[in-house]
């Protein structure tokens, strides 16, 4: 071993503390972590996403000084399969190691924009699936018009419908959709609120663009279902493709399809295959890993993010927290997708 080296290094770091970082983009994140050698603890009080600050009177306030709204939907009236999507919001909030670094990214988002976390969105029926999606809808309209991302936690998917006509309102969005399902088919038993069609919906609403949207992960046996997404344009890659072919091939094909308008990221936790993610409600063998999922949206830095929502996290059924510890993770790096996409419009007022 080089001994100069080591008496350098001994110099430098044997009595140093752990809050104390010389590179500067390593001690600007290590600022807003330390109060000198102290990190709050990540077990310690009422969970939020992240550790972002609890704000559930922001509604209230018209979301003042925010540029970020997390909010949860603990709802999962919409199923098809297996019930529990409405605990996924406390489960995603419950996982203590998250961020505050997105070290692909170069991001530490919950240090340069106003996020909260804004709690759950207020039902007023548990049993009534439409008037939940009332509710959503006038919810997130709520936050689009205060000029604030909305990013949700699901939920089943049936939610993304709702919200995406309070997002592409006043212009249809591109859709960046992550899944092992297209969920673009039609009414079943009376009600086009259910989790297999938000977006054949959110199409036939005007609110999304289907030649600007990208479906990622689709397999399994549903495949006859989705024949709308075709026909409308979307572009659709099976998880083989994702395998055969790998990630640039996807991560290019993407950017061709979304383009430099606005885009909404829709995360479901079924895309990953169920040996990384069974706590869901239609999990579907032969799916993407997680590592794969990062890639993707890690190589789509500098898409235009005005909102996302990570959906189907049904903890009951993952003993290990696997699921959720993913599905946290998705979040954070679509979360920092928000901040790069936030600055880039700052620059441009």
């Amino acid at each position: 071993m080089d001994q100069k080296k080591l008496a350098a290094l001994r110099e430098r770091y044997a009595e140093q503390s752990g809050a104390q970082i010389y590179d500067p983009e390593f001690r600007a994140v290590a600022e807003g972590q330390f109060q000198g050698e102290r990190r709050k603890w990540p077990f310690a009080d009422p969970a939020t996403f992240c550790g972002a600050p609890f704000r559930p009177d922001a509604m209230a306030e018209n979301f003042a000084g925010l540029d970020v709204a997390l909010y949860g939907v603990p709802m999962d009236l919409g199923v098809t399969n297996r019930a529990g999507a409405r605990l996924g919001p406390r489960a995603v909030r419950a996982v203590e190691r998250i961020g505050p670094f997105e070290h692909v990214l170069r991001r530490a988002p919950l240090q340069r924009m106003n996020v909260a976390d804004v709690g759950d969105i207020p039902m007023q029926s548990r049993y009534s699936l439409e008037q939940c999606h009332t509710d959503i809808e006038h919810y997130v309209a709520r936050i689009v018009k205060a000029g604030v991302i909305p990013i949700g936690i699901g939920g089943d998917h049936s939610i993304t419908q709702s919200i995406l006509k309070a997002v592409g309102r006043e212009r249809p969005v591109g859709l960046l959709h992550i899944d092992a399902h297209c969920d673009t088919s039609g009414p079943y038993e009376g009600s086009k609120f259910h989790h297999g069609g938000p977006f054949r919906n959110a199409v036939l609403d005007g609110v999304l663009d289907p030649e600007r949207t990208i479906q990622i992960g689709i397999r399994g046996g549903a495949e006859y279902l989705w024949e709308f997404s075709y026909e409308s344009g979307m572009a659709v890659i099976h998880a083989e493709d994702v395998f055969a072919h790998g990630v640039e091939p996807v991560i290019a094909k993407a950017r061709a399809v979304l383009g430099d308008g606005p885009v909404y990221i829709s995360f479901d936790v079924d895309s990953l295959d169920p040996g990384f993610a069974p706590g869901t409600g239609t999990p579907e063998v032969g799916g993407l890993e997680p590592r794969e999922v990062l890639a993707i949206l890690r190589g789509l830095r500098g898409i235009d993010v005005v909102g996302a929502d990570v959906v189907e996290v049904a903890p009951q059924y993952d003993a290990t927290t696997n699921t959720a510890q993913a599905a946290a993770q998705v979040l954070f790096t679509i979360l920092s997708l928000a901040d790069l996409a936030h600055e880039a419009r700052a620059k441009k007022k």
